[in-house]
């Protein structure tokens, strides 16, 4: 039997991760931000970062599946293994010490757009990640830009190394 699906979009919802799929400018995230995209996911650079966690990536299914209780299970198997490429890039160009994944779903949830994504956190020994969360802030396509070209770069050698 499938799970209840359980929806919190308003009606006539205007999805901003949908547009950056389509690959609108008329929001926070630019198409410069997106590092990978394939046929089933996108990942890109985040709008806003953690003091201490700057460079982080969301990757979004490109077809509007609003949480995991909605997730194809082939869809979440590319989701994962793209998140497994970004932890490998993040180790590479970021030399961080390690990597954090996080996910949310309804607003009890902390869920802010309705639109499956996950979050790829680079992570340093003591950086404090989830009790600066209250000091996230919004960066700017130029802040963006530099950890947006490395990784592409790392990406795109590791696919031509295949």
């Amino acid at each position: 039997m499938a799970p209840m699906i359980y929806s919190h979009a308003p009606a006539g919802y205007d999805c901003p991760f949908c547009r950056i799929v389509a690959g609108d400018r008329d929001m926070l995230t630019q198409p410069e931000d997106i590092i990978l995209q394939t046929e089933t996911v996108t990942a890109f650079i985040a709008s806003h970062w953690w003091p201490r966690n700057r460079g982080h990536v969301l990757i979004i299914p490109n077809e509007h599946i609003e949480n995991l209780y909605a997730m194809p299970f082939e869809t979440g198997a590319h989701i994962l293994a793209t998140a497994r490429r970004i932890a490998l890039a993040f180790k590479a160009v970021y030399h961080c010490d390690g990597i954090s994944t996080r996910q949310h779903n309804e607003p009890a949830g902390n869920q802010e757009v309705f639109h499956y994504h996950l979050h790829v956190f680079p992570r340093y020994k003591h950086d404090l990640l989830y009790m600066l969360s209250p000091f996230r802030h919004r960066t700017t396509p130029q802040e963006r830009l530099p950890y947006a070209e490395k990784l592409r770069r790392y990406l795109t050698q590791e696919e031509e190394s295949e």
